[in-house]
C-alpha cells in the first residue's frame, strides 16, 4: 500500500482544496472527525482564497497542493 493512500489528512486537505477552488459550499465536508475537518476545511479556506484571488485553470497550477 501506498503512504499517499494512508496519510488521510493530508488527502483531506487536498480535497478540500479541490472543493474551495471549485467554488462549492464549506457544508460539503465530508467528515466529522475533528482531525480530518480541521485539515480539508483548511484546504478548502486556501482554495477558497485562490478561487477569489482569480487562480483558476493554467494561472492556478503553481498554487495547488500535491500529495507527497
Amino acid at each position: 500500500m501506498k503512504r499517499q493512500k494512508r496519510d488521510l489528512t493530508s488527502r483531506a486537505y487536498v480535497r478540500g482544496y479541490r472543493a474551495g477552488r471549485a467554488g462549492k459550499s464549506r457544508d460539503l465536508c465530508p467528515t466529522e472527525v475533528n482531525q480530518t475537518r480541521e485539515q480539508w476545511m483548511s484546504g478548502w479556506r486556501q482554495g477558497r482564497s485562490d478561487y477569489w484571488d482569480g487562480y483558476q485553470g493554467v494561472s492556478g497550477l503553481h498554487c495547488a497542493p500535491t500529495i507527497p
